[in-house]
């Protein structure tokens, strides 16, 4: 488990372009599973997480309305937000799962819309704390966020 304190948008923005570096040296392959309330900065990490790829951040914005936001990168790059997805049967009608452990990195906000998720999955999740945000990030060493063979 990774903690990061954020006192800033910038601070988060630079944490999640920390972890998308290291998920981009994994050559693909990753799906991220993001929690936090509104307004935690779920999709300013994602900002950062996708400069990672190349993805300059105005590029990405909430995709509640769109659900999925493809990026032809290599590998390739899917921000996907739950935020409107109310049942279950509703992910299947959507094409969720073609996202998922598919080759790319899926990054996805409101994950706990989800029936499950894998024990070995890579989550964060964001919460308020007395000096900003507080990220927790499981199913990545420090190590492998700062670039250091284990």
């Amino acid at each position: 488990m990774v903690r990061i304190v954020s006192r800033s948008p910038e601070e988060t923005e630079e944490a999640g372009f920390t972890l998308g570096r290291s998920l981009k040296s994994r050559g693909g392959a990753a799906t991220v599973y993001l929690f936090g309330d509104l307004g935690a900065g779920k999709t300013t990490l994602i900002k950062g997480i996708a400069s990672a790829f190349g993805i300059p951040p105005r590029n990405i914005g909430s995709a509640s309305f769109v659900i999925v936001a493809e990026y032809e990168t290599d590998p390739p790059f899917y921000h996907i937000d739950l935020y409107r997805v109310e049942r279950e049967e509703d992910l299947d009608a959507l094409g969720i799962w073609e996202y998922i452990d598919t080759g790319g990195v899926a990054v996805i906000e409101w994950a706990e819309r989800l029936p499950e998720i894998p024990g070995d999955a890579v989550t964060v999740r964001l919460t308020y704390c007395d000096h900003g945000r507080e990220i927790i990030i499981e199913g990545i060493t420090e190590d492998e966020l700062s670039g250091r063979r284990p």
